[in-house]
């Protein structure tokens, strides 16, 4: 996943960074900083995890219990 599909995946689901970071568990720093793809001028790679679970909140997969 890259920062601009991570950007197109929260507008299609109409979040905003806030709401998006908290639905994933992150903090907004952290989300903010994957969106842009670099924290302090350092690469900053999306984890494989924040990518299936951004698919499963599209899929409409919620928490697990």
């Amino acid at each position: 996943m890259s920062p601009a599909s991570l950007k197109s995946w929260r507008e299609r689901l109409g979040l905003t960074k806030a709401e998006a970071a908290r639905r994933l568990g992150l903090s907004p720093n952290a989300y903010a900083a994957y969106e842009r793809g670099h924290y302090n001028g350092a690469p900053r790679p999306i984890p494989r995890h924040v990518a299936l679970a951004c698919a499963a909140l599209a899929l409409g997969i919620g928490p697990h219990p």
